[in-house]
């Protein structure tokens, strides 16, 4: 009886040991990288070569009127000094501006 249930000791701890091997190996998935690691790409639209349609689709909260606006002023005052000189357009404010900051280039 006794050498029974070392046996069964036995057995349980090499697989113990075994599963633990095999569970070492094992490459860990994706999901376990660290967050920073999964950092998206940023799409950078130049405000001085972009189309509507462009500003549209890349910028948070510039819809097809607000798009053409970008334009429009483009068109008229000619290229973008700044960034910030988006806030002269009309319909676009402080908060559209900050959404989309590291969005926007004038290169």
């Amino acid at each position: 009886m006794l050498k029974a249930r070392l046996s069964s000791l036995l057995f349980a701890v090499l697989a113990s040991l075994s599963l633990a091997a095999v569970a070492a190996e094992t490459p860990k998935s994706e999901s376990a990288k660290p967050a920073a690691v999964q950092v998206a790409q940023v799409v950078v639209v130049n405000l001085n070569t972009a189309d509507a349609d462009t500003l549209q689709r890349e910028l948070a909260g510039i819809g097809e009127t607000k798009a053409k606006a970008i334009v429009a002023y483009r068109e008229e005052h000619g290229d973008f000094a700044s960034v910030d000189e988006l806030l002269e357009v009309k319909g676009i404010g402080q908060a559209t501006l900050e959404k989309n900051r590291d969005k926007l280039s004038v290169n």
